[in-house]
């Protein structure tokens, strides 16, 4: 599943957007699990504060120490929490019909590819990455090394962060952020040469 039928060409104001945050029992892309997960739709250029999806899944294991001080959820907090099993379906309904938007899209491909392949989803190849739109128009060092901090972007366009280092506040942060880098991208691109944003310049983007 992920097909979309329609072109990129249009402007990017007239796509559905879902942007989408994890956290996980740990940092090892590898081995570690996740254990929530944030998502907010994003439609007409605006997102809603309703209506999104959140859910915590109970691990095999539980998360490492220094993953709970920075998310807070331990392992006594997620065991009534939902199945693995039963959250990834219900997150691809969610996801269906909608493009991606992630920060430092690298980590939610490293730990979401796997379950949603096994449940008939494959991740998008093509995401809109707010850290990649955060170094095109200058907001953050390209050579770095390091993908700028959601907070830290959201603070230095006077937005704000929504419960940070949970999964629905982060969703939330990178959606608001997401919006504000594509209109200020937008507005030099019309200033410079009256052309349109589309969504395959803001893929195109994401890709650097």
């Amino acid at each position: 599943m992920s097909i979309f039928k329609e072109g990129l060409d249009k402007s990017w104001r007239a796509y559905e957007y879902c942007a989408v945050d994890v956290e996980a029992t740990g940092l090892d892309l590898r081995r570690d699990e996740v254990i929530s997960i944030g998502a907010v739709t994003i439609a007409d250029g605006r997102f809603k504060g309703v209506g999104n999806f959140y859910e915590e899944i109970a691990p095999s294991r539980s998360p490492s120490h220094s993953s709970v001080q920075i998310h807070g959820l331990r392992g006594i907090d997620l065991e009534k929490a939902k199945h693995a099993d039963e959250v990834f379906p219900q997150l691809i309904t969610y996801l269906s019909n909608k493009r991606l938007i992630a920060h430092a899209s690298w980590v939610e491909k490293a730990f979401l590819s796997t379950p949603l392949k096994r449940h008939g989803y494959s991740f998008p190849k093509k995401v809109v990455d707010t850290a990649s739109l955060a170094r095109f128009i200058g907001l953050a060092e390209k050579e770095s090394g390091h993908e700028p901090a959601l907070e830290f972007l959201a603070r230095s366009l006077n937005l704000p962060v929504y419960t940070p280092h949970h999964a629905l506040g982060d969703a939330m942060t990178t959606a608001a952020v997401f919006l504000a880098l594509a209109t200020r991208i937008e507005n030099e691109l019309m200033e410079k040469s009256g052309e349109i944003l589309s969504l395959e310049k803001l893929l195109n983007i994401s890709k650097k």
